[in-house]
């Protein structure tokens, strides 16, 4: 009933966890049986090792949560040694998210992973271009598309590129990244944003701003998910508050074709089983057949 065809692979279910809040999945793997998911996005990878920012990373808003970890990671090379025969072992697809400062970063590090079994690369194109200032690849269209044609160059992986919501046309961008080569989108990243600490007078997060996300965006999501879907003819993955079945029907329903789910498993642990389980009951009781009938009808 809820099997998804994404990209020419068959998916148990469309409930993915998404990258930075599922770890690589070791942690989740205490509280239940990781085969019942669609898939898992990776903790995001960058060629190098990154220790990631200074200061506060988390910090809980009225309505989600705001995160400034910086990518963290001990780079592509030790992930692939160390963390992806562990995935690889949870019998779910796997989806490797691989962020980048430099563009050379982004095609080194898809060489490496083009090597492995894995499907599915997720490229990460909200990390800050260092040699253009630090604005991120996926902020203009021309950048977003560079980035893409050259990892296109060097991997037959599927690809599926995840889509900052704070550019300025994110519709433009979703098309130059299919133009460029993309088998797929993952929409949307946080939101960028500012919490201020009043008794000591300074922002929050080192950075001064960080990425929001958590039910607060969903209304959000959920439109740049409808508008971008619309124009594309590439699969798109929603994701962006998704807390319950409601709102991963939701995102169904305004063209996804999975989604994922992130902020919702800090609160709980379980979330994505009991989406799958409530999704299954929901079609049940609506004597909906398969996802196909529903996808984009909003």
């Amino acid at each position: 009933m809820l099997k998804t065809n994404l990209c020419g692979i068959e998916l148990k279910n469309p409930v993915i966890g998404a990258s930075g809040t599922f770890g690589n999945g070791r942690e989740f793997a205490e509280f239940y049986d990781l085969s019942v998911l669609g898939g898992i996005c990776s903790k995001g990878a960058t060629l190098y090792k990154k220790d990631g920012n200074p200061g506060q990373r988390i910090y809980e808003t009225r309505s989600g949560i705001m995160n400034s970890i910086g990518l963290q990671n001990p780079s592509v090379e030790v992930f692939i040694e160390r963390e992806l025969p562990f995935m690889e072992s949870l019998g779910t697809e796997i989806f490797v998210n691989l962020g980048g400062n430099t563009l050379e970063d982004y095609v080194e590090g898809a060489k490496l992973l083009d090597k492995t079994k894995i499907n599915f690369i997720e490229l990460n194109i909200s990390c800050p271009n260092v040699k253009e200032g630090g604005m991120a690849f996926g902020m203009a269209c021309q950048d977003a598309a560079l980035v893409v044609s050259k990892v296109r160059e060097v991997t037959d992986k599927k690809l599926m590129v995840k889509l900052s919501p704070n550019a300025n046309d994110l519709v433009a961008v979703g098309r130059e990244c299919e133009k460029a080569g993309a088998d797929c989108l993952s929409l949307v990243n946080t939101f960028n944003a500012l919490a201020i600490d009043i008794y000591r007078r300074k922002a929050v997060f080192e950075n001064i701003t960080a990425g929001l996300s958590g039910p607060a965006i969903k209304p959000i999501a959920l439109r740049m998910v409808r508008e971008v879907s619309k124009a594309v003819s590439i699969p798109v993955v929603g994701l962006g508050g998704i807390m319950d079945y409601k709102d991963a029907i939701e995102f169904i329903m305004a063209g996804a074709t999975a989604i994922q789910v992130g902020t919702a498993n800090f609160i709980n642990p379980q979330v994505m089983p009991e989406i799958i389980r409530d999704m299954e009951k929901f079609m049940e009781e609506q004597n909906i057949k398969s996802l196909d009938e529903i996808r984009g009808i909003i």
